[in-house]
């Protein structure tokens, strides 16, 4: 009878907590559901933008549920780095490399490898440098060995673009757009990397061989995480061009291209390389192949379904950050405590500041002594956006913190727990107050006219099959994208080096056009490949720009 009881009484347990599960996901989809149509109502307001909206009704929705639980609990879910990295980052950066105009992406890779890439090494360092002074005289210190503070400046390091991104428009202002955007995806892989490298060395023994080690590894996994998404994005082209799936299913098509570049993301995280690299190039290359050889219909599906699910993904990000914000087991610790834990987000917080500055102006200035023309160079007030862009910070942040100083969401110590809170509080003021100065900062900065309004013509209606970006807008973005913009000279070789040397861009682009229109297109597809049935209208106009 007793054992009966007991597993009666499980049971019932199981059916409540199975239900309080239900109403959770309930009230999470109504908030973004919220999200979104607030987010749509102040479209135009000048401060607010999608994400510091979804971030003030988390913060809204947490304040309530505190209130209702009587201070127990202030989230629905609860957060895990796994959830975040594995499940919600990938889609993510895949539509980011699958949107991307790749002509400026390219034409500024080096400037955005220095941002991205040696500007967070740059930062990093500062900021490591800074808290390892300071936390030891306030007395925060005294249990953080150097692998935590290298951790906090790898932390501190990554960066959140988005709500600049969400101002900036690409097709105004291409450069800006390209070097913000660009320098954030390469920063969230340096900072992941550079976070594991900290956590895979032994920091006591510390010598030259460890900087050669780290840079060598580095190198290495920027490579091999490139080369692995490249791959897996050529495989999924030439797999589906080859067997020509679409003829019988337009489902499988899109499935199969959403399954490869989850896989080049998991595959990568297996093998210890940069996820974030991987599924970024795979978009890339799936956009400039795989996205061609699907049916009409399969590409409709794919540039919305990406671009929706990367939307929905972000406004949950910045939802649960804002609930989260408030979780009471995290403040408990600090609250015998305010002024130290207030001290040491004002002390994070300006290390930020002084860690974006060290590097944004002078590698700007690097960068500009290679341009040749004034359009080329990174004006002042473009660098001042592109240091205002990297001082908020975002779940990255969080998630690395999360990893490095609590044991499955949870932490006992004070130093750590104030670490926690620290992060927190970082991410709201900075998403907050500069995110809520974004829009009128770069109104005022860049005062830009509205573009003129282009006629309808032929050329419009073809240009659908150009690129996922848009579908009454050609990939590349313009003329100074266009596919066509080195026609007349596409099949000419470069005279000598010397044009090489005056011309770099133009004499790169046009050697990959003539590789890409000679040997990879015909067996990896892309643009002119006709997937679609041969008497249809679409097929005859593409089969008329192609030959």
């Amino acid at each position: 009878m007793g054992g009966e009881l007991s597993y009666v009484l499980s049971k019932m347990e199981m059916l409540t907590s199975d239900h309080a599960s239900v109403v959770s996901m309930n009230i999470f989809v109504a908030l973004l559901c919220a999200c979104i149509v607030i987010g749509h109502l102040l479209e135009e307001n000048r401060w607010l933008n999608e994400s510091i909206t979804a971030l003030l009704i988390g913060i809204c929705t947490g304040v309530v549920i505190l209130l209702l639980s009587r201070g127990k609990s202030s989230h629905l879910l609860v957060f895990s780095e796994d959830l975040f990295f594995i499940y919600l980052l990938p889609p993510i950066i895949f539509n980011a490399g699958f949107q991307v105009k790749k002509k400026q992406f390219f034409v500024n890779f080096i400037t955005i490898t220095l941002f991205g890439a040696v500007g967070t090494l740059i930062s990093c360092s500062i900021i490591t440098f800074g808290v390892t002074q300071i936390f030891k005289r306030m007395g925060v210190g005294k249990s953080l060995d150097m692998g935590d503070y290298l951790a906090i400046g790898a932390i501190f390091a990554a960066t959140d673009s988005v709500c600049t991104l969400q101002v900036l428009n690409q097709d105004e202002t291409p450069l800006l757009y390209s070097l913000v955007f660009g320098e954030g995806v390469v920063n969230d892989a340096t900072s992941v990397v550079l976070f594991n490298a900290i956590k895979s060395f032994d920091l006591n023994k510390i010598d030259h061989r460890i900087g050669l080690h780290f840079f060598g590894n580095f190198l290495y996994l920027f490579t091999t995480s490139t080369l692995l998404g490249v791959l897996a994005g050529l495989l999924s082209a030439y797999i589906i061009k080859t067997l020509y799936i679409g003829r019988h299913s337009t489902d499988r098509e899109v499935a199969l291209m959403m399954l490869m570049a989850y896989l080049s993301y998991i595959l990568a995280e297996l093998w210890y390389l940069s996820g974030i690299l991987t599924v970024f190039f795979c978009g890339i290359v799936m956009s400039h192949y795989t996205w061609h050889n699907v049916t009409e219909s399969s590409r409709i599906t794919t540039k919305h379904a990406f671009a929706t699910l990367s939307f929905v993904l972000e406004t949950f990000i910045f939802l649960y950050v804002g609930m989260d914000a408030l979780d009471i087991e995290k403040w408990r610790f600090v609250s015998d405590r305010p002024k130290t834990s207030v001290a040491v987000s004002s002390v994070l917080l300006g290390l930020v500041l002084a860690g974006r500055a060290a590097f944004v102006f002078p590698l700007s200035f690097l960068s500009n002594l290679t341009k040749k023309t004034q359009s080329e160079k990174i004006s002042f007030r473009e660098q001042v956006i592109i240091w205002w862009a990297g001082l908020m910070r975002g779940a990255v942040s969080m998630a690395l913190a999360y990893n490095q100083f609590t044991l499955s969401g949870h932490t006992e110590l004070r130093t750590n727990a104030i670490m926690i809170t620290s992060t927190i509080t970082v991410v709201l003021v900075s998403t907050m107050v500069f995110g809520l100065m974004t829009k009128p900062l770069i109104r005022f900065l860049l005062p830009i006219n509205p573009p003129p309004k282009r006629k309808n013509s032929m050329s419009d209606i073809g240009s659908f099959n150009n690129s996922p970006k848009s579908i009454t807008m050609p990939f590349l973005g313009g003329s100074q994208d266009s596919e066509n913009e080195f026609d007349g000279s596409e099949n000419q070789r470069p005279s000598s080096i010397r044009a090489l040397l005056t011309t770099p861009t133009h004499t790169v682009h046009q050697l990959w056009r003539n590789f890409d229109n000679s040997f990879m297109r015909p067996v990896f597809g892309g643009r002119g490949f006709v997937p679609v049935v041969p008497t249809s209208t679409t097929a005859r106009t593409i089969n008329q720009q192609w030959h």
